[in-house]
């Protein structure tokens, strides 16, 4: 009978104590971050009718099962809050549209080794089964779905995902996740289980055989990394993940990727050529129709891309230190700078794995760098597009991606021969050009009229090629 009433004592005293601490650290998260929205707690009050029956006793094995199972829970949250609060985990979140380098670039973290956490396109599965089951993709519905399941996978929980899965995984086994063979994580042990014959899995792992993926397996090995990473093209909107951002359980840090729009319309005629036989009919045959539903969706794309800079830049309190804006091209010219300038960003360790990585893929063969390569030759690929686009597709996406472009700091071409001139600078890489300083002031006097940072501080946000800010240093 003492034995019972020391185990009932214990498990008491031990939700008392976390509950304070958790109030604790609820008040300092309060405090540090004085806009975030407060998480809804578990369920931490056990009724006393259910802890203690008969004398203070528990009434059978399974009562006993369940406190254990909410201490087990209480322990957790408060464990996730301890190490936020600490600043040693990291959450970072990539954000690109296709067909701007996300894959490449994305692989600056896959390749970290084995602190982090990466995950290669897990909205995919969310969006293919909105879109079957509504024939279409909802932007508010998408959005909050993207959103959810960004968030639990953050922590480490697959089980929102699993449910966009088809088919559905059996005992949280699936061999059709989406480009499993892009993330390190899921190809290493303990999630690499024994291979299984006759089990079709087409997007195996390829640096080993393995069975089809536990994702249970997958959410233990989430939990030993230290830091975590997804990358993603499906995010139209910076604002729709405030949430994450004001989430106390979560550091995230967002990096917005952007590429010249020219290119990207240059690329994805390539890589997508039946979705844009549009495009390719209007580059052969006739004029673009201005008012066509793909050149609206082209516009579209541009303008989501602008919005979100734009919330970035202004570094409103809930991005503050937790914005970077970088762009294809600067990276292709200089991937060692702007990988060191992302990973000292995020706060993660620069580790030598990444860099070798870098060196390595950065001057791939022609062979090898195929349209859906991570291996690039990458002072080629940011000028490839120029001389692939007519001149009059580069004029329609100027006209409609205008102000994106000026933000970015592209610089528009007049005429075909200058579009193909080798010699001329489309991408404000240099810092003497007069054009580029002229869109640079404007930016700069953008950010101030909507109450940016100013100077140095937007200069920290906005990670450009090397120097580019020098002509602006006196404002």
């Amino acid at each position: 009978m003492r034995i019972k009433y020391t185990i009932s004592l214990v498990f008491i005293v031990a939700l008392v104590i976390i509950e304070k601490e958790n109030n604790i650290i609820s008040k300092v998260s309060d405090k540090l971050t004085p806009r975030q929205t407060p998480q809804t707690p578990l369920q931490s009050n056990v009724s006393a009718h259910l802890l203690l029956k008969k004398n203070g006793s528990y009434s059978s094995l399974s009562e006993l099962d369940v406190v254990f199972s909410h201490l087990k829970r209480r322990l957790e949250n408060y464990t996730e809050q301890v190490e936020g609060l600490r600043g040693g985990r990291k959450h970072i979140l990539l954000m690109a549209t296709t067909r701007t380098g996300s894959s490449f670039v994305g692989e600056f973290f896959n390749q970290q080794g084995g602190n982090m956490f990466y995950l290669f396109e897990p909205l995919w599965h969310v969006e293919k089964m909105l879109t079957l089951e509504t024939g279409g993709t909802n932007a508010t519905a998408s959005a909050k779905a993207y959103r959810d399941v960004l968030q639990q996978l953050f922590l480490c929980d697959f089980t929102l995902m699993e449910t966009f899965i088809n088919p559905l995984p059996v005992d949280h086994v699936t061999a059709n996740l989406f480009r499993r063979e892009s993330s390190s994580s899921l190809c290493e042990e303990p999630v690499c289980t024994p291979f299984v014959k006759k089990v079709f899995e087409r997007y195996h792992c390829k640096t080993r055989r393995c069975g089809p993926l536990n994702l249970t397996l997958a959410s233990v090995s989430c939990l030993q990394k230290e830091h975590r990473a997804i990358k993603t093209v499906r995010v139209r909107q910076l604002e729709t993940l405030r949430p994450l951002a004001e989430n106390p359980r979560l550091d995230i840090r967002f990096i917005q990727l952007v590429r010249d729009p020219r290119a990207v319309l240059a690329s994805r005629m390539v890589a997508f050529s039946a979705k844009y036989k549009n495009w390719k009919k209007w580059a052969v045959d006739g004029e673009v129709p201005i008012d066509d539903d793909e050149v609206k969706k082209l516009k579209g794309n541009c303008d989501n891309i602008r919005v979100s800079a734009e919330a970035g830049l202004k570094q409103p309190p809930w991005l503050q230190g937790r914005y970077m804006l970088v762009r294809y091209e600067d990276i292709a010219r200089f991937p060692m700078q702007k990988a060191a300038e992302m990973y000292t960003f995020t706060g993660i360790p620069f580790t030598p794995q990444v860099k070798e990585w870098i060196l390595k893929n950065t001057q791939a063969s022609k062979e090898a760098s195929g349209v859906y390569s991570t291996q690039k030759n990458s002072s080629e690929q940011v000028e490839k597009w120029r001389f692939s686009i007519p001149f009059k597709l580069a004029q329609v996406v100027q006209k409609v991606c205008g102000p994106t472009m000026k933000l970015f700091g592209y610089k528009f071409v007049n005429d075909e021969a200058t579009l193909t001139d080798k010699t001329h600078d489309p991408h404000c890489s240099k810092p003497t050009d007069q054009t580029c300083q002229q869109l640079g002031l404007s930016l700069l006097r953008r950010l101030q009229s909507q109450q940016a940072l100013l100077g140095s501080s937007i200069r920290d946000t906005f990670f450009m090629a090397p120097d580019l800010w020098a002509p602006y240093s006196a404002l």
